[in-house]
């Protein structure tokens, strides 16, 4: 770790597998809004989930604000990942403090499509023959050493 920033360690396949990732996620949330996705609906939430007009209501009024500010930070993490498109020997990311946050939502994000794709809303077991879920489960190890690596930014 450096000043406020993280440094965070990835490989470049790493690096070059999470850029595919986000972009693929800033294309899902800049297309056309499809409000039959459940995975787009599962990043938006009903805030009212008993009472339908003012649920409705709410999601009109913070819905676009809310897709703009992850696209935003999606936007933050792929530019940080740059450097893995031309650098073979890339090994860290600086992740300002400043950006951290936007680190988590993005990450946090992208693993809850990928669990509404794949059906992970309930305990049912999965198939431990679809590489989605080795993907879901590293963008968890993903998000965990973040976490890890500001808790012990904090403490210095």
């Amino acid at each position: 770790m450096t000043g406020g920033a993280l440094s965070v360690p990835f490989a470049s396949i790493e690096g070059r597998h999470l850029i595919a990732l986000v972009d693929d996620f800033i294309a899902l949330l800049d297309a056309p809004r499809d409000t039959a996705d459940e995975a787009l609906e599962r990043l938006a939430p009903d805030a009212y989930p008993d009472d339908p007009a003012a649920a409705e209501e709410y999601r009109r009024g913070t819905r676009d604000d809310l897709v703009d500010q992850r696209i935003s930070d999606a936007r933050t993490v792929r530019s940080a990942l740059e450097r893995f498109e031309t650098d073979a020997g890339a090994d860290l990311v600086e992740v300002p403090r400043a950006e951290l946050d936007g680190w988590l939502r993005t990450l946090s994000a992208m693993r809850l499509v990928l669990a509404s794709r794949l059906g992970i809303d309930r305990d049912d077991g999965h198939d431990p023959d679809d590489p989605r879920y080795g993907t879901y489960d590293w963008l968890g190890y993903r998000l965990e050493l973040l976490v890890q690596l500001a808790d012990r930014l904090d403490e210095e």
